[in-house]
């Protein structure tokens, strides 16, 4: 029954999902030019022979599966990949990290007439969608196609087990889709058991085996050159109300560190502008990436408001505060930082990633802190005591050698529904 009324409220919600749509344009949350990726109309022609189709909701989940991506293409030369996202930041940062015989399109809006559209034009030969998205016309078609599809780096919370086991009519259905489902945790695999998913295994976390951000070498120069040695910090991905504790921090360190540069990167590089007034207001020397290039000698904060250089900030940065952990729920990926030698530290709500800031934070790889009142006194601890950065930088890497190989795991998970699809992978 709910399966119905779905479907017949996203077929009559035509004049509204495009009302929405416009809504999002408008306020810079869609892209404006490719627009009709949204409604199935691809901006693309399909490659001839095979097509591998990723699907992913964002920015974290898209970068977990390149390496992926790259490994499947290289093994499978008669194959394309197709990656979808839904954000303008997903898309913006994939067109520059994209391998080869790789496109990018936006995943069209979940109603039936946008979903048929879009799978008569790419037509995939197999598909591959990540952690947790659930868009229930777009799995009925490819369930109706009888394509074979498994469900990636597969995620699901405890709160959101809660609300699925209220329609189980509803769920299970849809994760029957799923050839193959490969969670990250032994309680997500039997989260999804238990809602009916089939396949199930539990590999780990692909996260660990995602090549980190890049950095153009050029670029790194002339800003190592610009830094001169300054003690630094890095505020990563911050949310609303993390700037203002970067602000405060800055304040209460600064005389303690002769020099210091805060560097604040917004998770939105076009926060940029609201960041800018706000630390001007209250007094501080502030230079933006996206207008002044590399820090002055006289900046006492930074804003890091560009796309795709944050493996530029974690190559520079000796401690990493992680954003999205004080003043809201969630967190982002502490292995990127962690990878590139940052003593990573973050807040209380690292929400989005419990497997691993507990692992993290067992293996002493990772510092949580309780408030943001801590913060200042472990940022003081990090940035005086080399040897305290270093046991964090060392025991973060060893976790992720431990984890490296699971990206092999998935491949040889993965290698029957390859075969289905007429994939064979080369040695």
């Amino acid at each position: 029954m709910l399966h119905l009324l779905y479907r017949a409220l996203t077929t009559l919600g035509g004049p509204v999902i495009l009302g929405w749509l416009r809504h999002r344009t408008a306020v810079g949350k869609e892209d404006r030019l490719r627009h009709g990726e949204r409604l199935g109309i691809a901006s693309h022609p399909r490659p001839s022979g095979i097509v591998v189709w990723f699907h992913a909701a964002s920015v974290g989940e898209s970068l977990s599966i390149l390496t992926l991506a790259e490994r499947l293409i290289e093994r499978l030369p008669e194959a394309h990949v197709l990656i979808t996202t839904g954000t303008v930041t997903s898309a913006t940062l994939l067109a520059h990290r994209l391998p080869a015989r790789t496109l990018h399109q936006f995943v069209p809006v979940d109603r039936p007439a946008y979903a048929a559209r879009f799978l008569d034009h790419w037509r995939p030969d197999l598909v591959l969608w990540v952690e947790s998205e659930i868009w229930p016309n777009l799995l009925w078609a490819l369930a109706r196609r009888h394509i074979p599809t498994a469900l990636i780096n597969a995620r699901m919370s405890a709160r959101s087990f809660s609300r699925w086991r209220r329609v189980p009519g509803f769920i299970r259905p849809l994760l029957g889709t799923f050839r193959l489902c490969l969670a990250q945790t032994e309680a997500e695999a039997e989260r999804l058991r238990q809602l009916g998913a089939l396949g199930v295994v539990c590999l780990g976390n692909l996260k660990y085996s995602a090549a980190p951000p890049p950095a153009e070498p050029r670029a790194l120069a002339t800003l190592a050159a610009a830094l001169g040695g300054r003690p630094l910090w890095l505020f990563a991905s911050t949310h609303p109300g993390e700037p203002e504790i970067a602000a405060a921090i800055h304040q209460q360190l600064e005389a303690q560190f002769p020099g210091l540069l805060t560097v604040i990167a917004p998770r939105h590089a076009n926060a940029g502008d609201g960041i800018a007034t706000m630390l001007a207001n209250r007094g501080f020397r502030v230079g933006r990436r996206s207008l002044n290039g590399v820090p002055a000698a006289d900046e006492q904060i930074h804003i890091a408001d560009t796309m795709g250089e944050m493996g530029l900030w974690y190559r520079l940065a000796p401690v990493t505060c992680i954003g999205k952990t004080f003043t809201v729920e969630g967190g982002h990926n502490p292995i990127e930082p962690a990878q590139l030698g940052c003593a990573v530290i973050y807040g209380p709500h690292m929400t989005n990633f419990p497997e691993i800031a507990a692992e993290l934070e067992a293996s002493g790889a990772a510092r949580r802190l309780a408030s943001a009142e801590e913060l200042g006194a472990m940022l003081a601890t990090l940035l005086s005591d080399p040897a305290a950065r270093e046991r964090l930088v060392q025991a973060a890497r060893a976790v992720a050698r431990r984890h490296h190989a699971v990206i092999d795991d998935v491949i040889i998970a993965l290698t029957p529904l390859l075969t289905e699809a007429g994939l064979v992978p080369v040695p």
